[in-house]
């Protein structure tokens, strides 16, 4: 990958920041998650060494587990959150491979995490919020959030963090700007995680706090400007 990897990582920082300053934002810095999912792991240890990554998301836990090992002490480097749906029988092993889980989308999901998290102190989650009526897509209904706030609230082991969003591709502005509402509404303090590569200064022009990035970073330099989340 040589130094495409950092020139890419440098024109998406330059995008962030140049979408944040198109909008009336309050300074908070905006967190980059670089997503390894479609990744080389060659492409993924030049990235955790070059010291530029805090933080790696991963869909499933099957597959972060296995770059870790593959990494070593590269992987310690950096934060490990679960961006992809998380079936409750994977639970024991998600915390303990991942240090925040982006994808809380219901209360049996947030119990099961709860019951399996023995680190110290809380393990970080986002709720996952549902943009869209497809059914392939995870994600809490929009009305079924107070209820699950409250839930997770009260569970000892969970930090709420804030609310996760995934975008559909022709309705990206007004998905984002109705889960601003939303978290504006039930969870004023939470962080906003939502925008991929295809969509990404969108969301951060609509509020966003952290965005999670893959295709854009590890693609070949000629395919900057395009490509899937």
């Amino acid at each position: 990958m040589g130094s495409v990897f950092i020139d890419n990582l440098e024109k998406i920082r330059y995008r962030m920041t140049a979408a944040a300053a198109r909008t009336n934002r309050d300074g908070r810095p905006i967190e980059l998650v670089v997503v390894t999912k479609y990744a080389a792991l060659t492409d993924v240890r030049e990235a955790l060494s070059s010291g530029l990554v805090q933080e790696v998301g991963e869909n499933r836990v099957q597959d972060a587990e296995k770059k870790k090992l593959e990494l070593g002490e590269l992987a310690g480097k950096v934060r490990w959150r679960l961006i992809g749906h998380l079936q409750t029988n994977k639970a024991k092993k998600a915390v303990e491979v991942f240090d925040a889980v982006d994808s809380v989308d219901s209360e049996k999901v947030a119990a099961a995490l709860n019951a399996a998290w023995t680190r110290d102190g809380k393990l970080p989650v986002l709720i996952q919020v549902k943009l869209t009526q497809k059914d392939t897509q995870a994600g809490c209904a929009p009305e079924e959030l107070p209820g699950l706030i409250e839930a997770v609230r009260k569970l000892p082991n969970l930090e709420l963090d804030g609310l996760m969003g995934i975008a559909p591709q022709d309705a990206a502005r007004p998905s984002f700007r109705k889960l601003k509402e939303l978290r504006d509404k039930h969870l004023p303090d939470g962080k906003l995680s939502m925008g991929m590569s295809g969509d990404f200064e969108v969301a951060i022009e609509e509020g966003s706090d952290m965005v999670r990035i893959g295709t854009q970073i590890f693609a070949p330099e000629s395919d900057i400007n395009g490509g899937p989340a």
